[in-house]
């Protein structure tokens, strides 16, 4: 298996079991069902990690000045959710993330956390806080349920990257702004982080979990909103990051209109994950399917917003990066350790690379070369994607760059419209 620091799966293993519903207050300026927040690059002017005397290169040297392939970590390649929390609001800027269900943000206290720049939240200085017991109905839709020595719920998650979060759940207000000006307001559940470890760095706040459990984001205003749907439209990588990917909650959230195309979603005990099913993936006209020795799988691949690369099993991506390799005109390079056995190029203008059309069941999608070739550092592009040992891949952000992207789970399929995020 293949490894690299530039990739951080955010792939939540904790199972969240539940039909409950959660109860939300919601307080909107328009009666259209619906609403659209900005996305924030960690080096926008709207966030709280911008400087504006340092150029975007410098400050990925300030953090990784030895680790070429660590400028592509969770850093600048994740896109941020803004929420303000609590009563007064403080504000979050947490991972979006269709990959994990809870809402999480590190906590005072928090001896056992990851350094985090900004202040973190203390929900003792909140007057709409509210801890959720062990006896609580919340509380037993987490499995494992667990007890503090307070009677508090509390949870554990543990991602694939065997990064761990720990805390306890509770009741408490979130407000965002929308892109119309309206102020949307919701009492929801969520974490609060007080044993946080592993890969997360110090721009990370949190995670806002967009899955399909039941204490999602998305589950939890799903009711209040009568839809259970959203979409997203994300940047590529190396846009100016002043400009603000785009997410839709709810009633005007649909994709639709010339182009789009869909596939299912494919439904498994584990309800977080957004399951589809791969068939194969063209580069160029060349075909390479995801099981060439044995019966395709249904939802073989999960849709992750969470994970900047595109991951897949080592039998399938083995000949794929062969074929691609094959198609480039050029010797990949095999002389720089900072590059180590991924397929990186020397170019000193974007990599010329071929489309690559990735065949869902019932939906062809084309990637092109800013999809497929990330930047690591000046001349230097590298295959976004990555083997692992696994049965299932991991459909990518990077690859969910320029695309209207639908979750629909009343209709249980996903859509892409092919879409300049830059003027959406």
């Amino acid at each position: 298996m293949a490894s690299s620091v530039m990739f951080q799966p955010y792939f939540l293993l904790a199972t969240i079991l539940s039909n409950y519903f959660i109860g939300l207050l919601a307080t909107i300026a328009s009666n259209n069902g619906g609403f659209t927040v900005e996305l924030i690059h960690p080096y926008s002017p709207k966030s709280p990690f911008y400087n504006a005397n340092k150029t975007f290169t410098g400050r990925l040297n300030k953090y990784y000045p030895n680790a070429i392939q660590s400028q592509v970590t969770a850093l600048n390649a994740q896109h941020l959710m803004k929420v303000s929390i609590g009563t007064p609001p403080v504000d979050i800027y947490g991972i979006v993330d269709t990959g994990s269900d809870i809402v999480w943000t590190q906590c005072v206290p928090c001896d056992g956390c990851y350094k985090q720049i900004n202040p973190m939240f203390d929900p003792q200085k909140s007057s709409t806080y509210s801890d959720i017991s062990c006896q609580s109905e919340q509380c037993r839709l987490i499995d494992p349920a667990t007890c503090s020595p307070q009677n508090l719920c509390s949870y554990t998650c543990i991602y694939a990257d065997a990064s761990i979060a720990q805390g306890v759940l509770a009741k408490e207000k979130v407000t965002m702004i929308s892109t119309s000006g309206q102020t949307v307001s919701l009492d929801i559940v969520f974490g609060c982080g007080h044993n946080n470890t592993g890969t997360f760095n110090d721009h990370e706040m949190g995670l806002i979990g967009l899955g399909g459990g039941s204490v999602s984001f998305v589950s939890q205003i799903g009711s209040i909103f009568g839809s259970n749907r959203f979409s997203q439209c994300l940047l590529p990588y190396d846009t100016d990051p002043s400009i603000a990917s785009k997410i839709s909650f709810g009633n005007g959230s649909e994709v639709v209109g010339d182009g789009v195309v869909s596939t299912p979603l494919v439904a498994k005990e584990y309800k977080t994950p957004y399951f589809v099913t791969l068939e194969g993936i063209s580069v160029g006209d060349t075909y390479v399917p995801f099981n060439s020795s044995r019966k395709l799988s249904k939802g073989n691949v999960l849709l992750d917003s969470g994970t900047p690369p595109t991951i897949m099993p080592f039998d399938f991506y083995d000949p794929l990066a062969a074929e691609v390799q094959r198609q480039i005109a050029m010797d990949p390079i095999k002389d720089d350790p900072d590059v180590g056995t991924q397929l990186c190029y020397r170019t000193k203008t974007n990599l010329d690379g071929p489309i690559l059309t990735v065949h869902f069941e019932g939906a062809n999608v084309q990637l092109m070369p800013l999809h497929t070739f990330i930047p690591l550092k000046d001349g230097v592009y590298c295959f976004a994607m990555q083997e692992s040992d696994g049965d299932v891949g991991i459909y990518g952000n990077y690859a969910q760059a320029n695309f209207l992207i639908g979750f629909d789970r009343e209709t249980m399929k996903v859509s892409f419209k092919p879409t300049d995020c830059t003027k959406q």
